[in-house]
C-alpha cells in the first residue's frame, strides 16, 4: 500500500500543496546536472519522504544518505545537503568538507536549508571557512499533508523552544506557512486565538498580509472561512492522558513516525522473520483504517470480529450454495480487502498485550481520579511510589505533570519532596529536565489556588456513563475525559470567544478575536455569532472549512473528538487540522528532557 497518502478526498486541495512541493524539490535537483548525492538531515527524511517516494528520487540518479558525523561514502563529484537550520548539522558538514580535503577530493558542495537559511547557521560555515566552498539555497518545505486533513509543519521542540528558551522563531515558520495556504485558497476572514503563542502567531499572519498582502480581487468566497489557533500551553492536561482510540493506542505503544509504524514482521504475521522489522502504513488510503481510527478501542476489536465472522460466513455459503455470478463478484471484493483485515487484526491482538496489563489499567485509573481532582492524597502517594518503585521516567513524569497542572502546581513541601525523591531514584543528571518543566509551568510549587475544578465544571470535561460504543460526546476518545482543547474548538466554532469570556480567563495566557479583510462590513462573516451564521457553503457547494491549529503539537485522539465533532448533524463545517507536530504525552514530556553529563 501507498506510503504516501491519498489526498484526493481531501475537503481542501492539499494534493496541489503536495505537488509544488514536488516541483520544487525536483528543479533543484534537476539544476545540478550530473550524478549526485544527496545527504539528508535525519529528522527530514520521514517529511520528505511523505513528498517524494525514495523511487522517484533513484529515478534521477540519486544516491541517497542520512547526515552524520561521519564522513559521506560517495563517488559523485556532486553532494547535496538538505538540512534543517541546526547547528550541529553545520558541524558535521564542515567536518565533511574539511575530510574531503584532505584527502585531496575535488567536490562541488550544494547547501539547501529546510525551510529557509539561517544567519547563525551561514556564520558557523564561514568560522570553519567553508562557506565560500558552498552553494547555499533554500527549501521552503512548511508543511507537509500527513493524511486527508491533517497539515503538519514538521516544527519538533517547538513547545520547549518557545516556552523554556524563549525562542519564537518556531512562531514564525506557523505563520508563515498559514500565510502560504492564504496565497493558495484565499484571505482567511475569522481568526481566534487562544494562549501566548497563538495570539503571537495571529500577529505575525497580521503583519504578513500588511507586508505581502494576499489580493482580495482575485479571490470568490475564501475557501477557508474560519482560522482557530490554540497553544498547547492552554491544555497540557489533554496530551498527558493515554488516549483510547486505536491510532492513539497505536501511537502511544508502538510510536507512528509520519503516518507509518515499523513492528516486528512476526506480529504482523510474517512467517521466519527473525527479528525482521517492517513498515505499517497507516494513513486513509486503508479504507478499514479509515472507517475504525477514531473509535475507542473496545468498539475496534468487537468491529474487527464483526468483520471476520461476517466473511467467514459469506465463505461457508460460497463452498457449500450455487452463487450467482454477482453474489460471487460481491464475494472477491470483500477478499480484496482481507489483507487491510490480517493487518488490523494483528495490530489490535498486539495492542491488546499491552492494554490489558494490570498497570496500564492502574495508570488510566489514576489520571482519571487525577482529573476528577477529588482524592489529592491517594495521588501524591500513588506518584511517590511509582518513583520508589522506579517505573519508566516518562511514565512518572506524565502523571506528575497532570497532577501539577490540574493543581496549579505543588505546596513548596511537596513540590521539594518529590523533586528531590526524583533525582535520587533517577540520578541527578535529569536536573536539568526538572528545570526545563518548572520553566515551562509544568511541574512547579503552587502560588494560586487551582482552578482546574471550575474550568471542568464549567466546560463539562468529565462526563459520566460515556457510551464508547455509541458515542455522542467528544468524551468517548478517553472514556469520560473531554479534551479542554476541542471542547474551546468547539465553543469557537458554535459561538464565539464572547460567550465564553469568564472561562477562557481562567486559562493560561490572552485571548483574541478578529475579522481580517474586506470581509468586517459584510454581515455573512458575523463573527460575533460564531460560525453558525457564517456561510456555510463555498461558491460551488462544498461545506465551508475551519483550520485549527495546534501550537505545540496535538495527539491523535484530539484529531479524532474533531472529525467526529464535523460529522454531527447540524455541524455545517469541514475541519482541517494543522499542527507544529503529532505528539503523545510521552513524546511531548522528552522534548522537555535534557541530560546532564
Amino acid at each position: 500500500m501507498a506510503q504516501i497518502p491519498n489526498l484526493d478526498n481531501a475537503p481542501l486541495n492539499l494534493k496541489s500543496i503536495r505537488e509544488q512541493s514536488q516541483r520544487d524539490l525536483v528543479n533543484i535537483l534537476k539544476n545540478i546536472r550530473g550524478k549526485k548525492c544527496l545527504v539528508i538531515d535525519p529528522k527530514l527524511s520521514g517529511s520528505l519522504s511523505l513528498i517524494v517516494p525514495t523511487s522517484t528520487l533513484k529515478e534521477y540518479g540519486i544516491e541517497l544518505r542520512l547526515l552524520s558525523a561521519e564522513p559521506v561514502q560517495t563517488d559523485c563529484a556532486k553532494v547535496v545537503y538538505f538540512v534543517g537550520p541546526q547547528f550541529i548539522s553545520m558541524r558535521f558538514i564542515s567536518s565533511h568538507v574539511h575530510d574531503d580535503a584532505s584527502k585531496g577530493l575535488q567536490r562541488e558542495y550544494f547547501l539547501y536549508f529546510v525551510p529557509r537559511r539561517s544567519v547563525a547557521c551561514e556564520k558557523i560555515l564561514e568560522e570553519e571557512k567553508v562557506h565560500n566552498l558552498m552553494t547555499i539555497g533554500e527549501y521552503p518545505l512548511y508543511m507537509v499533508p500527513l493524511d486527508e486533513d491533517v497539515l503538519s509543519f514538521e516544527l519538533d521542540l517547538a513547545p520547549k523552544e518557545w516556552q523554556v528558551d524563549g525562542d519564537a522563531s518556531s512562531l514564525w515558520h506557523i505563520a508563515k506557512a498559514i500565510h502560504k495556504l492564504e496565497f493558495t485558497f484565499g484571505l482567511i476572514p475569522n481568526v481566534r486565538a487562544k494562549g501566548k503563542a497563538s495570539v503571537r502567531v495571529a500577529e505575525i499572519l497580521n503583519r504578513m498580509q500588511t507586508e505581502e498582502p494576499v489580493s482580495l480581487s482575485d479571490m470568490n468566497i475564501p475557501e477557508i472561512n474560519t482560522l482557530v489557533l490554540i497553544d498547547r500551553e492552554v491544555d497540557m492536561v489533554t496530551p498527558m492522558c493515554s488516549q483510547l482510540t486505536y491510532e492513539g493506542l497505536v501511537d502511544e505503544f508502538l510510536r507512528i513516525n509520519n503516518g507509518s509504524v515499523e513492528l516486528d514482521a512476526s506480529i504482523m504475521g510474517a512467517q521466519q522473520q527473525d527479528g525482521k522489522k517492517m513498515k505499517v502504513p497507516l494513513n486513509s488510503s486503508d479504507k478499514l483504517f479509515k472507517e475504525i481510527r477514531d473509535l475507542n478501542f473496545e468498539v475496534v476489536v468487537q468491529v474487527l470480529r464483526q468483520k471476520a465472522t461476517s466473511m467467514k460466513q459469506d465463505y461457508t455459503e460460497v463452498t457449500t450454495m450455487s452463487q450467482t455470478v454477482s453474489e460471487l463478484k460481491d464475494f472477491v471484493k470483500k477478499l480484496n480487502s482481507l489483507p487491510e483485515m490480517t493487518r488490523h487484526i494483528n495490530l489490535a491482538q498486539h495492542l491488546s498485550t499491552f492494554t490489558s496489563k494490570p498497570s496500564f489499567l492502574g495508570q488510566l485509573d489514576m489520571e482519571h481520579t487525577i482529573i476528577e481532582a477529588q482524592s489529592y492524597d491517594l495521588c501524591f502517594e500513588y506518584i511517590e511510589e511509582m518513583i520508589h518503585k522506579q517505573e519508566p521516567l516518562n511514565k512518572v513524569l506524565r502523571l506528575l505533570i497532570l497532577f501539577s497542572v490540574t493543581n496549579s502546581g505543588l505546596p513548596k513541601k511537596q513540590f521539594d519532596y518529590l523533586r528531590r525523591e526524583l533525582l535520587h531514584s533517577y540520578g541527578f543528571e535529569h536536573m536539568a529536565t526538572l528545570n526545563n518543566l518548572e520553566k515551562a509551568g509544568l511541574f512547579k510549587k503552587q502560588e494560586t489556588k487551582s482552578n482546574w475544578q471550575l474550568v471542568k465544571r464549567a466546560l463539562q470535561l468529565v462526563v459520566e456513563d460515556t457510551d464508547t460504543a455509541n458515542p455522542n460526546d467528544i468524551s468517548y476518545v478517553f472514556s469520560g475525559y473531554a479534551p479542554l482543547s476541542i471542547r474551546l474548538v468547539q465553543n469557537a466554532i458554535r459561538s464565539g470567544w464572547r460567550p465564553m469570556e469568564e472561562i477562557l480567563k481562567l486559562l493560561p495566557g490572552p485571548h483574541y478575536e478578529t475579522k481580517r479583510g474586506g470581509f468586517s462590513s459584510s454581515p455573512s462573516f458575523d463573527m460575533s455569532q460564531g460560525l453558525s451564521s457564517s456561510i456555510d457553503k463555498v461558491g460551488d457547494g462544498r461545506r465551508s472549512l475551519v483550520l485549527v491549529v495546534f501550537v505545540g503539537g496535538v495527539t491523535f485522539a484530539e484529531i479524532s473528538a474533531l472529525r467526529f465533532l464535523s460529522a454531527q448533524e447540524g455541524m455545517a463545517y469541514d475541519v482541517i487540522v494543522g499542527t507544529t507536530k503529532i505528539i503523545s504525552g510521552n513524546s511531548l514530556a522528552e522534548t522537555f528532557s535534557e541530560n546532564l553529563g
